[in-house]
């Protein structure tokens, strides 16, 4: 299934320029229909089923000629207009993928159901992070493990839902959307959450692909265990990706179980301190005895990095019925993007599933 986008613009040489680099990246997800002549495009509308009306500031346009089922937005020359005539403003002075992801973002706000998406629930990999060891460097794991799979030439999604993470701590790229934009889908029974979910995703240099942190960090604690559940299956089942890598809090509640059965593989993280050790070893238990009620054999998925290890003061929790992947030293004094590249070569990751 194609978008139908329809494009009014003075300028017939920036219309041209748009209008082809469209047709060489987006050749299969957008029907493109380009204007200068304002009555064209308006009449154009309804004959052909236009979705997104693109429309240059030149022009003036009365609201009530637009179908409600078309998304609307103005074409401006200044990245910092956010809004014209109470309506969205798309700075058309940018690269063709971001304005892409604009064009994504209406449409899905203005059509609900089947996107033309592939959906093949095997062939995406879900890998969920998270530690019942504080401080063990869970997260700066699973971001390498993102990159590991990335650099592979695999298309890897960091999902972090940490209530107070950030996928910015370890990743950047370009776009003007973020996890607040994702959580307001999961709550708007009007918005077609797959479009919104490709719309919002940036990818960082690396070819890591991440959702940026909220605007406001409470905007997580707005994402309910029904909206993450959702979520990871919504992104499982479109196929868009070979691996997503979940970046989680510990927990062992109902909705977090839950989260588990969707993964393929479950990984703690420990530092192979006592306490580390201890605190591994109480949660294994706990996971054992709630896999009864879970309808899936947890504890089979389940696998033990030591991050952040020394042979001088550490030691592995011992044969407690966890499978054990692989270790990493400790980088003292090392940002976080040379942490990134040295443990993201680590072979561990290769062996999660």
């Amino acid at each position: 299934m194609k978008i139908k986008l329809a494009i009014l613009e003075k300028d017939p040489s920036y219309l041209n320029r748009i209008v082809t680099a469209f047709s060489v990246k987006y050749a299969d997800n957008l029907e493109i229909y380009s204007f200068t002549n304002g009555e064209l495009a308006l009449s154009a509308l309804d004959t052909n089923r236009i979705d997104v009306f693109l429309v240059s500031d030149a022009f003036e346009i009365e609201m009530n000629a637009i179908p409600k089922r078309c998304g609307f937005a103005y074409f401006v020359d200044s990245p910092d207009v956010e809004t014209l005539n109470n309506q969205r403003a798309i700075c058309k002075f940018q690269k063709a993928d971001l304005i892409y992801k604009e064009i994504l973002s209406l449409y899905s706000e203005n059509k609900g159901g089947a996107t033309g998406l592939k959906f093949n629930d095997d062939s995406t990999k879900l890998i969920a992070f998270s530690s019942p060891s504080g401080g063990s460097g869970s997260s700066t794991a699973a971001a390498a493990c993102a990159m590991h799979f990335a650099t592979k030439g695999k298309k890897t999604l960091y999902l972090n839902l940490e209530k107070f993470g950030s996928a910015d701590a370890f990743f950047r790229g370009s776009g003007g959307f973020d996890m607040s934009d994702v959580i307001y889908a999961l709550k708007s029974k009007k918005t077609n959450l797959p479009m919104k979910l490709e719309g919002c995703v940036k990818q960082a240099d690396n070819g890591v692909y991440f959702y940026s942190q909220t605007k406001v960090a409470l905007d997580m604690l707005e994402l309910s265990a029904e909206d993450m559940i959702r979520l990871l299956a919504e992104l499982k089942i479109t196929g868009s990706y070979d691996y997503i890598v979940a970046d989680m809090d510990f927990s062992i509640d109902a909705a977090s179980i839950q989260a588990y059965k969707q993964a393929h593989a479950v990984v703690w993280v420990g530092d192979g301190s006592e306490l580390s050790n201890m605190k591994i070893q109480r949660a294994f238990t706990a996971v054992s005895i709630l896999e009864q009620n879970a309808g899936a054999p947890l504890t089979d998925r389940l696998g033990l990095i030591y991050n952040k290890f020394s042979n001088k003061t550490g030691k592995t929790a011992g044969n407690i019925g966890i499978r054990e992947i692989g270790g990493a030293p400790r980088y003292d004094h090392a940002p976080v993007e040379q942490i990134l590249n040295q443990l993201s070569a680590a072979e561990m990751f290769d062996k999660i599933i």
